[in-house]
């Protein structure tokens, strides 16, 4: 699992989850290779609403949860 601020396309997680499905690293993963990254959408200026566009601790819990095959 792979977490950044960043959109999903061009970034680094975009780049490490392709390296991982690409070569032999992923005959070693227990469970798909998952992002989660910032939301497609330009950064906002106001700091309070910043938050709805990068990931919060929640969506990195659900990730998680999601990826070992677990409920919430």
């Amino acid at each position: 699992m792979t977490v950044e601020e960043g959109w999903p396309q061009h970034g680094v997680g975009a780049e490490i989850a392709g390296i991982m499905m690409e070569t032999e690293a992923f005959d070693y993963l227990d469970a798909p290779m998952y992002r989660i990254t910032g939301a497609e959408i330009p950064m906002p200026y106001s700091w309070a609403i910043e938050g709805k566009a990068v990931p919060q601790v929640e969506n990195i819990v659900n990730g998680v949860l999601q990826t070992t095959y677990r409920k919430k």
